[in-house]
């Protein structure tokens, strides 16, 4: 058995992981894409309930999933009993009354997993896949497994995480993570987009103040979906304010590295020329989600036994 094979009851939240657990989590990912298998005897059920749309994290945790050899539920939010009124609470109650194992759920309420991992009476383990504004742990081990790939730690990186701040799951749970485990932080984008506790982890900053400067430059996606513009959004004065042209990859140092958790507004974060350029680890980082999801999955098995 690996060292870095842990045991979770739940995984919803990277404030409720220890530092050994996030490397462990890390390492075992990395483990799984050097080729390490896992055999399990007895049958593993496992539903991915999707409230919000998802192509990288939905697919990769069902790859995950598959290359584990378990068994998937299907579950179609818009063939299910939510399109009657069923709460999430209730839906999970079933699926635990079913004998699912792991419930991989995202949705729309921050905090949504609360009630579900407190109840007693639901015995299914919650894998967050997102909730709301909130957390994304599974996008952020994905983001640190490439991080650590790419360094081979985190202590004394300089880390930028740019754009849309308040509206992303991804800039909070990696700037909490990021801190604890020694980098140094600064945050860009608009100002009305970013809030003051952001201010507690890291030095905003324009993009132009530090592009030159960091070893890691993560921008977000601009989510459209959660925001209620007071006047016309303008991709192109975004780009050119707040986005990563020719000229500011250009000035990124030899060995820095472009990320973004996906999908790109291409021409509005990032050049679209530059999504697949020499410094960019943005269609790694999608590699990478599949084999860091297994080593989650595995990790909530084996907290079951």
């Amino acid at each position: 058995m690996s060292s870095n094979q842990i045991a979770l009851k739940n995984l919803v939240s990277m404030e409720h992981l220890t530092n050994e657990e996030v490397m462990a989590l890390i390492k075992r990912g990395i483990e799984f894409k050097n080729g390490a298998k896992v055999h399990y005897d007895e049958q593993h059920i496992v539903a991915n309930l999707f409230f919000e749309s998802s192509t990288r994290t939905h697919k990769a945790f069902e790859v995950a999933e598959l290359k584990l050899g378990c068994d998937l539920l299907d579950f179609d939010v818009k063939t299910s009993s939510v399109n009657k009124g069923e709460t999430l609470y209730d839906t999970i109650l079933t699926m635990s009354a079913l004998g699912v194992d792991v419930c991989v759920i995202r949705h729309p309420e921050v905090d949504y997993y609360k009630e579900l991992i407190e109840s007693p009476t639901i015995t299914t383990s919650i894998v967050n896949g997102g909730d709301g504004s909130g957390q994304h742990p599974s996008q952020s081990l994905l983001d640190l497994m490439t991080i650590y790939q790419e360094f081979g730690h985190f202590d004394g990186l300089k880390v930028a995480i740019a754009g849309d701040l308040d509206h992303s799951r991804v800039a909070k749970s990696n700037m909490q993570i990021l801190k604890r485990l020694g980098a140094e932080l600064f945050f860009a984008g608009p100002d009305e987009w970013r809030s003051a506790e952001f201010a507690d982890y890291g030095k905003f900053v324009t993009i132009d103040e530090v592009i030159d400067q960091v070893d890691v430059m993560m921008f977000l996606r601009v989510q459209h979906e959660r925001h209620d513009y007071n006047s016309i959004f303008s991709k192109e004065n975004y780009h050119k304010l707040h986005g990563l042209t020719q000229e500011r990859y250009d000035r990124m140092k030899d060995n820095a590295i472009l990320m973004h958790p996906a999908p790109v507004n291409r021409d509005v974060e990032i050049a679209d020329h530059l999504v697949e350029a020499p410094k960019s680890r943005i269609v790694e980082q999608m590699t990478n989600g599949v084999f860091v999801r297994m080593a989650i999955i595995e990790a909530v098995l084996k907290g079951r036994n």
